[in-house]
């Protein structure tokens, strides 16, 4: 089993009311894209963006950090964690990031509705650490998977909300040259 789908499914079984998560990271990858690469398969944590307005939501709701606590409580022997939630501000996306979701199905969840970005969203998040090995890797999957041409992540790049914070900038810059040579080139 992926080991996202593992914790999504003790997530839920915590949750007494409906939320929406939207993935990023080798968990959109693992559960968004099929077949998924093997290495995203095996990722020990899922991460999260959360809109500007369900992160305020979210900061009043006692229920759903209750239920993340018991569920990496329960996981905690496997290896397996929930804890980075990002606002949406603090990942690098596309100003209409939102209005591309893409739902990713899960059989048998009681409360839990699961999204992803749109593949260039995720290919400009996999950009912030500029020319980590894995996230370049995730990178190249994600042009092969989803058909990414150079002009379209070009305006993707161009459209990019980067957070305020120079080291990101740096890396996002750093990232370009080779991100655009996979879309031509491949990896």
């Amino acid at each position: 089993m992926i080991h996202a789908e593992t914790i999504l499914r003790a997530l839920d079984s915590h949750l007494a009311s409906p939320t929406d998560l939207i993935l990023y990271g080798r968990a959109a990858l693992a559960l968004g894209f099929q077949p998924p690469p093997t290495e995203a398969t095996l990722s020990l944590d899922v991460d999260a963006i959360l809109p500007a307005a369900q992160s305020a939501n979210l900061d009043s709701d006692a229920a759903f950090w209750d239920a993340l606590e018991a569920t990496n409580r329960s996981l905690e022997p496997a290896g397996l964690y929930l804890t980075h939630l990002f606002e949406e501000s603090q990942v690098i996306l596309r100003p209409t990031w939102l209005e591309d979701l893409v739902p990713i199905p899960m059989t048998d969840l009681r409360h839990l509705r699961i999204f992803r970005p749109h593949a260039l969203d995720l290919l400009l998040t996999k950009m912030m650490r500029g020319l980590d090995p894995q996230d370049m890797a995730d990178a190249a999957f994600l042009i092969h998977a989803a058909t990414l041409d150079a002009a379209a992540i070009r305006t993707a790049i161009a459209q990019a909300r980067i957070p305020d914070i120079p080291e990101i900038h740096a890396s996002f810059r750093a990232a370009q040259p080779h991100v655009l040579h996979l879309a031509k080139n491949g990896p």
